[in-house]
């Protein structure tokens, strides 16, 4: 574990992630929280103070800088034209504003590109949940012949270049280079992907004038009566389960992975809410444009079946109300500056 430093601070696991307190406020036009139910409200809401890393891939400055360089090296894939930062770019909220991934050679792929802000809580990895860790999650794309299409090439490249070389004998000593080397690397620097303090932080910290009225409304109605909770909990807003929301789709998600069991039939991934201003289109497929799009699919948009999550219900908002939900979820907008990588070079790579 290491401790908070600084804005672009590493945070650790708190455990898992309380319900939410109901915040009842006695005039719509007085949203102030105070005494007890501000408290509770800090208990559930309060940033963590460090984060976590796994011991056979513990955290170390030299491995999250080659893990950033190698996250945003486009020499990784085999087009040479593509990188991990492709399809999560930070200016995007680290995700790419298209409808679904393009991949290899321009590919279109299946699913909308989702953030990698806060994975080190998360788990298990992508929307369907088929990668137990983050190292496996790193490993993936690299390896899809859809995404990046690199396989065991990466180990030359990466070989080949003398500064990565050098790098790698720092960061991971007596390790060779390999795939999983690579992809330990990467994860080391996701971790370190954590979103910005945001105004609702300032404002669960006591700042009053951090927030709107309407925003104060709209995190009323989140706790309750449009039951976000329900799924977006805890200080990241993810419960990192798995759920039917009623998305019109043949993509299964989780049910593909875990066949045979009825409820996870076309459940996804609860996404964080973490920037997600800074994320649109929305839901698995990209299917919403906006995030009144995402508003109106809840209130009564989605597809009846079977394996259809129970906290998905009509919910009856008035146009008011999901005005004043998406001035809170505004409020979650915290991104930090980001300083792109220099590359290692090397004449042996230069010449080939």
């Amino acid at each position: 574990m290491r401790k908070f430093v600084g804005v672009c601070a590493l945070f650790a696991v708190v455990g898992a992630a309380a319900p939410m307190t109901t915040l009842a406020f006695a005039d719509a036009d007085d949203a102030s929280v105070t005494g007890e139910k501000l408290e509770a409200m800090k208990a559930e809401y309060r940033r963590p103070s460090e984060i976590p890393s796994p011991s056979d891939n513990a955290y170390s400055p030299e491995r999250a800088t080659l893990g950033k360089a190698l996250f945003f090296d486009p020499r990784l894939s085999g087009s040479g034209a593509i990188s991990c930062a492709s399809c999560h770019n930070p200016a995007l909220g680290w995700s790419d504003g298209l409808t679904v991934g393009i991949g290899h050679m321009g590919s279109r792929l299946t699913r909308h590109s989702p953030t990698i802000e806060n994975l080190a809580w998360g788990g298990p990895y992508f929307w369907d949940g088929r990668a137990e860790s983050l190292e496996e999650q790193a490993k993936g794309p690299l390896q899809s012949p859809t995404e990046m299409n690199m396989s065991t090439d990466a180990e030359r490249i990466v070989t080949s270049i003398e500064g990565y070389k050098s790098a790698f004998a720092g960061a991971y000593p007596g390790e060779p280079v390999t795939i999983d080397t690579i992809a330990k690397a990467i994860a080391s620097f996701e971790r370190t992907v954590i979103s910005g303090k945001a105004p609702f932080d300032r404002w669960i910290e006591g700042d009053e004038n951090a927030i709107s009225q309407a925003a104060k409304r709209g995190f009323a109605l989140f706790s309750d009566k449009a039951n976000c909770a329900a799924c977006h909990s805890g200080w990241r807003f993810t419960d990192d389960g798995f759920h039917d929301i009623g998305i019109k789709s043949q993509d299964k998600g989780r049910g593909a992975v875990l066949e045979g069991v009825p409820v996870l039939q076309y459940a996804f991934k609860t996404p964080t809410l973490r920037n997600v201003a800074l994320r649109a289109p929305y839901e698995h497929d990209g299917s919403q444009k906006t995030l009144r799009d995402v508003i109106d699919f809840y209130d009564g948009g989605y597809e009846s079946r079977p394996s259809l999550s129970p906290d998905i219900k009509k919910l009856n908002l008035t146009e008011r109300e999901k005005d004043d939900l998406i001035a809170f979820l505004y409020t979650l907008t915290g991104s930090e500056p980001v300083v792109l990588p220099v590359l290692p070079q090397s004449q042996s790579y230069a010449a080939k």
